[in-house]
């Protein structure tokens, strides 16, 4: 059976990479996530990796506290890196050729974003890491996601979390929460749908590009999306189907 998506873009928030820990980065949990990000990419599939830095510093929080709010957006940034390299450096060690490309020059550690290079090493079957964000302050991860899957072109945008995908309400406050399979994107902004924000859900839905928000702290999901099982919830344009 062959994989339903030939070029993914998977956003992994920072917080997962702490595992249970809360916070840094956890070595068995990164090692996993790894392995199972390696198994789908030794399957043919094309994946292009946005990593958040909430583990290490959130600049909207810091901002809430008092910083200046381009600085902490910046700091960021620079944790999204951290993460992007202990990635990398995991999914090295099980041999998975990968490139880090970051919105923020420093050459000494990662190429800077080229999304004509990007391209190209996805073509070589490297796997791209995508750091710093958009590389500008007052835009989210989950934008930077939704930006890089429409400028390479991804199939899908698969968003790691640890929930099984979108409810009406918060499951874990409320026993009577609904789970979605598919709602559409603009059903997703006009009943304020947690699933990106807003500005990511909009750029998804110009673009017309399909979202899957599904459970990966359950081994085995990320294979399970990628052959096209039904896992978690679908967020989709009203003419396009996944």
């Amino acid at each position: 059976m062959k994989p339903a998506y030939q070029r993914i873009l998977l956003k992994l928030s920072g917080e997962m990479l702490a595992g249970e820990q809360g916070f840094g980065l956890d070595p068995v949990t990164v090692n996993r996530f790894a392995t199972e990000i390696k198994e789908i990419h030794d399957l043919g599939v094309q994946i292009g990796l946005v990593v958040g830095g909430g583990n290490i510093f959130r600049g909207a929080s810091a901002s809430g506290g008092g910083m200046e709010r381009t600085h902490a957006d910046y700091m960021g940034m620079l944790a999204t890196v951290i993460n992007s390299l202990a990635i990398q450096d995991a999914l090295e060690q099980l041999n998975c050729f990968t490139r880090v490309m970051s919105a923020l020059h420093m050459e000494q550690v990662c190429e800077p974003y080229i999304r004509r290079r990007a391209i190209a090493h996805l073509n070589k079957g490297r796997l791209v890491i995508f750091g710093a964000g958009t590389g500008n302050p007052f835009f989210s991860t989950d934008t930077a996601a939704s930006l890089r899957a429409a400028e390479i072109k991804a199939d899908v945008i698969l968003k790691a979390t640890k929930v099984d995908g979108i409810y009406d309400k918060d499951p874990k406050k409320y026993a009577d929460a609904v789970r979605y399979t598919q709602v559409s994107h603009i059903e997703a902004l006009q009943k304020g749908l947690k699933v990106m924000d807003a500005t990511a859900i909009t750029l998804c839905m110009e673009t017309s590009t399909p979202l899957i928000v599904f459970d990966m702290s359950q081994p085995g999901n990320l294979r399970r999306v990628v052959m096209g099982e039904a896992v978690g919830t679908h967020v989709v344009t009203p003419s396009h189907t996944v």
